[in-house]
């Protein structure tokens, strides 16, 4: 259901019902690029009913769906269009138009092309867990995750504040680590994908691709100053992914073990959209804590008498509270 991950906590939040959350979402329902319009937001169904909710409440995780849609012009039809133009004009003028005027031409040119561009649209499920008070977008890049974010802060008001989720260590720090000693963290095992890159201006790179890395070769490589800044994982035999040095999961996949246990395929049936989410939400939520306790805690910053102190929570802790 999740290909990616990027994860961000809840600093404080007094939700809304649902009803005034589908409410607020409701004013901000997709539609579809107008012929002239580049690119159209909103927010849509996730279980995919036409006219169905657009908040999900399944045991208490709360589903929704981002879906963007664009319309580009291919840049090699403007830049010819806008080329003929220019010759055009400067055959009747003998002026050649640069700068501003040169701007304004190519506008028009898009603008009067966009009408033919063919649409593509993209799909972003957001999870949001209350009680863990965790947000997860699946999201592969930051950018895209952020604005997102910004978004949901406006949508599900309480005073919601999200920041993106730190750990004690770095994933880099950690992943170099666990590569040199050849050992994983408790409850992980590191699988055969991983790349490693030179921190500085030449950016020299190794990648490995179903290779296995328990291997003198890797740890000469960071002894040499390269990090890593991806390495495919295994959390308990049960669900794949690729942790990168910025803190996402990518390539999330669930093993054949967590669907059998389950004792359905996901998408399958009435309940599919349910038993997705139960199964996704129920491995990754237990998966979470565990990676940020191998990542040595969450770094979280508190305000504290008008200044501000840097703690580290224990996973563990986490999901006790929770």
């Amino acid at each position: 259901m999740f290909k990616n991950a990027l994860v961000y906590r809840i600093g404080s939040w007094d939700p809304a019902s649902m009803a005034d959350i589908e409410d607020r979402l409701a004013g901000g329902r997709f539609m579809a690029c107008g012929a002239t319009q580049p690119e159209s937001a909103g927010w849509i169904e996730p279980r995919g009913e036409k006219y169905g909710a657009l908040v999900e409440n399944v045991g208490g995780q709360l589903i929704l769906q981002l879906c963007v849609e664009r319309k580009p012009v291919p840049g090699s039809v403007v830049k010819a269009a806008l080329n003929e133009r220019l010759e055009k004009i400067e055959a009747e003028t003998g002026r050649r138009p640069k700068g501003k005027q040169a701007k304004e031409l190519k506008e028009e040119i898009v603008h009067a092309l966009l009408p033919r561009a063919f649409p593509k649209r993209s799909r972003t499920l957001i999870w949001v867990d209350p009680k863990a008070g965790l947000v997860l977008v699946d999201a592969a890049g930051m950018k895209k995750a952020d604005a997102i974010v910004t978004q949901l802060v406006e949508l599900l008001g309480g005073g919601i504040v999200l920041t993106l989720l730190q750990t004690q260590t770095s994933p880099a720090t950690a992943m170099s680590e666990w590569l040199k000693t050849k050992e994983a963290p408790p409850g992980f095992s590191v699988d055969r994908e991983c790349e490693l890159k030179q921190p500085d201006s030449e950016k020299a790179s190794v990648k490995y691709s179903r290779h296995t890395l328990d291997i003198d070769e890797v740890g000469e490589h960071i002894a040499q100053g390269k990090l890593p800044t991806q390495l495919a994982m295994t959390w308990a035999g049960r669900v794949s992914f690729v942790l990168t040095e910025s803190m996402t999961l990518k390539k999330i996949k669930l093993l054949d073990v967590v669907l059998e246990g389950a004792g359905a395929s996901p998408g399958q049936g009435d309940n599919g959209f349910d038993a997705d989410v139960a199964i996704a939400t129920g491995e990754l939520g237990q998966l979470i804590p565990e990676l940020i306790d191998a990542l040595g805690g969450e770094l979280v910053r508190e305000s504290l008498q008008g200044g501000s102190e840097v703690r580290a929570l224990a996973a563990k802790e986490t999901a006790v509270a929770a």
